[in-house]
């Protein structure tokens, strides 16, 4: 598939690092929560979050980020206040970065993700139970990388994301059919993905 963003090992402007929000009271409770209605204000990190923030932040092992861009969700707002905080740098909410929208999956628990799962791994397209569907995340994610790839040069980047569309974001950027995201390792609550091309090695 054809994407507006250059492949991985392709050249860059940015180095990014792709974050998952820590582990949620959504996660903790098991359901689903893609809406904004709920999104935004409730569903927060939960107590493992903040500890898993606390051990990432005393052992950080990349470059620190010039910018902070989240998605307006609580939990990846929250996350991204932790970081911003120990690196002394201000928040960009990014709502182009938020949580994949499982439509009549709503509140339901997350054992029904399969069900979406299944479908996308048939159709990049499908809108099945009214979840959005994978071009449209992979479009709005990566317009995200386009703009700030037109708009900065030489900084570090983190995105605050959620799992789902940072697994179609590396899916499309590592120039695979959207279809087989689920084919990835699935990205945990905290983790860090660096995207450094390799002319930005052996800086």
């Amino acid at each position: 598939m054809s994407t507006i963003i250059p492949a991985m090992t392709g050249r860059w402007n940015n180095r990014y690092l792709l974050m998952r929000h820590g582990h949620s009271l959504a996660n903790q409770q098991g359901v689903i929560i893609s809406s904004p209605a709920r999104g935004l204000t409730d569903y927060g990190l939960s107590r493992q979050g903040r500890q898993q923030l606390e051990s990432l932040l005393a052992t950080w092992q990349w470059a620190a980020p010039d910018r902070i861009l989240h998605s307006d969700f609580r939990r990846t707002r929250e996350t991204a206040e932790r970081i911003a905080h120990h690196f002394g740098l201000g928040l960009e909410a990014e709502p182009r970065l938020r949580e994949r929208h499982f439509g009549e999956l709503e509140g339901e628990k997350d054992d029904r993700y399969a069900d979406v799962w299944r479908h996308d791994a048939q159709d990049a397209h499908h809108r099945h139970a009214g979840v959005e569907a994978l071009a449209t995340v992979a479009a709005r994610m990566g317009e995200v990388v386009a703009d700030l790839e037109r708009d900065y040069a030489g900084k570090t980047i983190l995105l605050v994301s959620h799992g789902d569309p940072l697994q179609i974001l590396l899916t499309a950027l590592e120039g695979r059919e959207l279809c087989r995201h689920r084919e990835r390792v699935s990205l945990t609550p905290a983790s860090i993905t660096p995207l450094s091309p390799a002319e930005w090695d052996g800086d």
